[in-house]
């Protein structure tokens, strides 16, 4: 299965600059989802965020995995996005190994791990290249 940025906007609360997810590439219900995030020079960060030297914020990957895993979670049960919320409750072992840049194309994955009533765990990562 694949979103485009319309199908992802009627899932999703976010919106831009907080939408960090451009298109999902593919989605197993109840499994894992692949999306893309490119990445742009024009984004609002970029002119706080090392300016000179952009670089995107690692923890706004973190933040496009858990929208990823929203969307994961809305596709894979009847959930309606307007009487529902998904939020981001924890982190274990991140590692930020090699910074994103303008002009990246950032291929981001999430599995699931385990699921108990409402609680899913997964595990994700965000790759360029």
């Amino acid at each position: 299965m694949e979103l485009d940025i319309n199908k992802i906007l009627r899932i999703l609360p976010h919106r831009a600059p907080f939408l960090l997810i451009d298109r999902i590439v593919d989605l197993e219900p109840r499994k894992s989802a692949r999306a893309i995030k490119c990445v742009t020079y024009n984004e609002p960060f970029f002119t706080g965020h090392f300016p000179g030297a952009p670089v995107f914020p690692a923890v706004l990957g973190l933040e496009a995995m858990a929208q990823l895993m929203c969307v994961l979670a809305y596709a894979s049960d009847a959930i309606d996005p307007s009487l529902h919320t998904f939020v981001f409750a924890g982190i274990d072992k991140a590692k930020f190994r090699y910074p994103i840049t303008p002009g990246d194309q950032v291929v981001i994955e999430v599995e699931v791990l385990q699921r108990r009533s409402n609680i899913w765990k997964c595990r994700g990562q965000a790759m360029v290249g």
